[in-house]
């Protein structure tokens, strides 16, 4: 029976049931719609990863794969050796083995286990590794420890199997081998991993970190001649790590070898006259800057300097009262004392401030602008000359001899002679000094010079210091009759620029150097330099490092005691030797003059020797029968 409905409600209804209808329609299409565009999306996101792995990183995930069965194992090139003027070896290498981590692999608990195994500080090596991670590309390995001993040879060997510590990694290496007891240690200097700073540093543009690096010294210097190039050797292996196959071979290229000026003999007497005391021996050539030797006491010992340094032992180092790594030679800026009145004197002779016969009476004081300061001789010299005033060191003398020349002409002629700048030897570090002056205090101090500052100036006190090696270098240039060559250490860094010369006159430079003959030859404060048959000239010195007050009140300590100096060369008419000596606390410049007279008598005594023998070489020679050495046919 068909349902009946009120007039205009069956209408509705069908109404109804249309509008339900195209709703169901338009709602599976929208879901149709949505995963169409669903199905896109996925589709697009694997066509783009497709492309992503296979051909805008396709390299990249190659290599990544080659790496997985391919090892690039470093072939560490040796440095070159240091040799002595003689060839003789100062500075070599020794075969050890290198521990390095591959940080692909490394797992972090892992970590821990390992640095106590090798000996390492657990938080160091984090650290490292923190660094490493930011700075270098994840498949670079990570050295970690160098020179590994047996048993911690043993420790990586049987631990770095795919069980344990598979990113463990042992390669052949090279350690450099000092000399013993710190030998020569301030002129070769010491090797180191290369830090932070010096990464970003031009001087060290092509190393990455981990790399051994020179930190002082000729290795510093020279480090890109004596660094060589790495080789590398790439092996495949097997997914235990084993080694399967050799695919290729590119051998290390080793280090130059360098050739120093340095005589071994002497570097050795003088470190010997140094034992026990601090402060330096300088000894050069004058004839062309050549250093014969250097030494700074105290010493370190470069092989423990050498390499990968614990934090402990570093700050055992630097916190030496003695401070071992100052380079005394060439950073020790100090009041030179009377050393310094060769140059007085003879800016007194070129302006004219003094006469030929110009003489003072020395009475042991003399008093400038109400101020009196005494002569080291008490009771005084009485009537003295230059030529005596320099052999006696007569204080009363320069006083007046200073004040007449004036502070900027002392201080011009002493920078002729190369005080107050850097002498530009071939080693890193080094200091300039200071020569005042009228321009130097307004400019620094912003007040004028008092001419009563002069009277300590004229003596080498005052503002004035002046290093070890810009003293020999000054003193070794007026010997050369006014010739000063740059100092250097290795052969080859001969300078090329022409020496700097003076146009002194020869009889003004002849009565500074009969004076300084009598300091060792004629009475003079230096008689315990004298070297029978040899004419050495020298000058003593003896420079106050703090008030006289506080001296007297602290006599046993020797950081208040007076610096002795002296400095002295050989022969007297054509010097080839030149030699200072800077005894720190040493008091009187006598107590340094034994140590110059070693040195140059161990110069002269050696090539007497060498020549007897080229004498004895020739003499056979020449008397060797007709045809003895030839061979019997």
């Amino acid at each position: 029976m068909k349902p009946q409905f009120p007039p205009g409600q069956e209408d509705d209804s069908r109404i109804d049931s249309r509008r339900l209808l195209r709703e169901d329609t338009k709602f599976a299409e929208r879901r149709i719609t949505a995963s169409y565009y669903l199905i896109c999306a996925v589709f697009l996101f694997l066509v783009f990863g497709f492309w992503e792995l296979q051909i805008r990183s396709g390299d990249y995930y190659v290599e990544a794969a080659d790496r997985n069965r391919i090892k690039s194992v470093p072939l560490m090139a040796p440095r070159g050796k240091i040799l002595d003027r003689d060839g003789r070896v100062i500075v070599d290498n020794h075969a050890s083995y290198r521990l390095l981590l591959s940080r692909e692999t490394l797992k972090h608990a892992h970590l821990k286990p390992i640095a106590e195994g090798l000996n390492l500080d657990y938080e160091e090596l984090e650290a490292k590794l923190k660094r490493f991670d930011r700075t270098r590309p994840k498949y670079e390995p990570m050295p970690i420890k160098d020179e590994l001993t047996a048993a911690e040879l043993a420790f990586a060997d049987s631990h770095r199997d795919p069980e344990t510590f598979p990113e463990m990694e042992i390669v052949e290496s090279h350690t450099r081998v000092y000399p013993a007891e710190g030998l020569a240690s301030h002129v070769t200097g010491y090797v180191g991993e290369i830090s932070d700073n010096e990464l970003n540093s031009d001087q060290f543009g092509r190393s990455k970190p981990g790399d051994i690096v020179g930190k002082a010294g000729i290795e510093r210097q020279y480090n890109d001649l004596l660094s060589g190039i790495d080789g590398q050797r790439q092996v495949m292996v097997d997914n235990r790590g084993n080694e399967r196959l050799v695919l290729g071979y590119k051998p290390a290229e080793p280090g130059r070898n360098l050739q120093l000026t340095v005589d071994l003999d002497l570097q050795v007497v003088a470190e010997l006259a140094m034992e026990g005391r601090r402060g330096s021996v300088v000894a050069l050539d004058p004839r062309n800057g050549e250093v014969l030797a250097l030494v700074s006491h105290p010493v370190y010992d470069a092989n423990k300097m050498s390499g990968r340094i614990s934090t402990a032992s570093w700050k055992e180092i630097v916190s030496n009262p003695g401070k071992p790594l100052l380079n005394r030679a060439l950073q020790a800026q100090l009041a030179p004392g009377s050393t310094f009145k060769p140059v007085v004197a003879l800016a007194a002779l070129e302006t004219g401030s003094i006469e030929d016969n110009y003489a003072v009476t020395c009475t042991g004081a003399a008093t400038y602008y109400g101020v009196t300061h005494a002569c080291h001789q008490k009771g005084g010299h009485g009537p003295i000359r230059l030529n005596e005033a320099i052999s006696k060191s007569c204080d009363v003398f320069f006083y007046a001899t200073g004040h007449r020349t004036g502070i900027d002409n002392i201080a011009r002629y002493a920078e002729m002679a190369g005080l107050g700048v850097k002498s530009g030897i071939d080693l890193p570090y080094e200091l300039a000094g200071l020569v005042p002056s009228k321009r130097w205090k307004v400019r620094t101090q912003r007040e004028k010079w008092y001419a009563g500052e002069t009277i300590s100036v004229a003596i080498g006190q005052g503002a004035l210091t002046v290093t070890p090696l810009q003293l020999a270098r000054a003193i070794g240039g007026l010997a050369a009759g006014g010739v000063w060559h740059r100092p250097h250490l290795v052969k080859e860094a001969q300078s090329t620029a022409a020496a700097h010369k003076a146009s002194l006159g020869a009889d003004h430079l002849l009565r500074v150097i009969q004076g300084m003959s009598g300091v060792v030859n004629a009475g003079g404060t230096a008689a315990r330099a004298r070297i029978p048959g040899i004419e050495m000239c020298g000058k003593t010195g003896s420079a106050q490092v703090v008030s006289l007050d506080l001296s007297k009140a602290n006599k046993t300590n020797r950081d208040y005691a007076d610096n002795a100096w002296f400095v002295g060369f050989a022969p007297k008419d054509s010097a080839e030797i030149v030699v200072v000596a800077l005894f720190e606390g040493g008091v009187h410049g006598d107590r340094a003059a034994p140590i110059v007279r070693d040195v140059v008598k161990a110069y002269f005594d050696k090539k007497k020797k060498l020549e007897q023998n080229a004498r004895t070489v020739a003499m056979q020679t020449i008397l060797r029968p007709p045809g003895a050495g030839q061979e019997v046919r």
